[in-house]
């Protein structure tokens, strides 16, 4: 008879011993997930030493033989976790990055700094109803988290790919989001200000864009370079591509008080302030910079 930690550490050898990074954890998520469990940690002691069928054992190979090909995990199990919200996951588009959740919080914790300033006013100020736009929004993890931390938002979600704005489109509706959410199939470039001001101008652009310098693509993991849409991370020689674009873009679509709010590599900060000082037609500040709980 196999039990649930007999199969972990079967599998996490297995792993080791094919070089697949993070083995047990691996090993574990594919294993929680069989049994229905978000963690293998949340699994109790029952759980764990009760005999697992032939079905379970069957799901946990064919999982495990996906790993064995360095696919991603989330891929391997088709959904994963961002802020509170289960979303499903699909190759190639781009897995959001637990850093990614610092970005939806410094968004959050701006507007409820707004709220208040307004509510400190002594004449009544309308409930804000904040229109976000988020250009490049893959899976969706970041508009729909932003939908469901400010209940009187609505996101315009943009993404060049198909696979994209259907996955993002399916969160979506899985979450019953859908109705304060509009999500457009659009290579954004320097001409997209009109398609992009549906609900007239926006209080924040944002956005993880690509930024890996190009000539950092090819030491990426397995993982990312197999399976995940490279142009997804992929920001060109000086990493900021889709950056420069977005940034002038940003005076078209902004209100006066707008802000946008950038997940960049720790190289690009100095390198956006001296790019907004080349051009200060666009009278852009670069306000503030947060490193990510990584540190960086």
């Amino acid at each position: 008879l196999v039990t649930a930690t007999d199969v972990v550490k079967y599998w996490q050898n297995v792993f080791e011993t094919n070089g697949i990074p993070e083995a047990r954890e691996s090993s574990e998520y594919i294993l929680a997930f069989v049994l229905g469990a978000k963690t293998f940690q949340s699994l109790n002691s029952k759980s764990l030493h009760t005999p697992l069928t032939a079905v379970q054992q069957e799901q946990i190979q064919q999982l495990s033989n996906k790993r064995l090909e360095r696919m991603p995990v989330q891929y391997v199990l088709g959904e994963w976790d961002f802020q509170d919200l289960t979303l499903k996951m699909r190759p190639p588009v781009f897995i959001p990055r637990p850093e990614t959740e610092d970005l939806v919080s410094l968004v959050v914790q701006e507007e409820s700094q707004k709220c208040q300033k307004n509510s400190g006013l002594c004449f009544p100020v309308s409930v804000p109803h904040p229109v976000i736009l988020e250009i490049g929004c893959g899976s969706g993890a970041i508009a729909l988290s932003l939908l469901c931390k400010l209940p009187q938002s609505r996101v315009i979600a943009v993404d060049k790919e198909k696979a994209a704005v259907d996955l993002t489109r399916e969160n979506a509706h899985r979450l019953q989001l859908q109705e304060r959410i509009h999500i457009l199939h659009h290579d954004v470039s320097y001409n997209s200000a009109k398609q992009l001001l549906l609900w007239g101008p926006t209080d924040f652009i944002v956005s993880n864009p690509p930024y890996v310098f190009h000539e950092d693509m090819a030491s990426l993991d397995a993982e990312i370079l197999r399976y995940e849409d490279l142009d997804a991370l992929d920001g060109g020689d000086d990493g900021m591509r889709v950056i420069k674009t977005i940034l002038a873009l940003a005076p078209f679509l902004l209100k006066d008080s707008g802000s946008v709010f950038l997940e960049v590599d720790p190289k690009h900060p100095n390198m956006v302030e001296n790019w907004l000082q080349a051009h200060p037609n666009l009278l852009l500040v670069l306000r503030a910079v947060h490193k990510d709980f990584c540190g960086k």
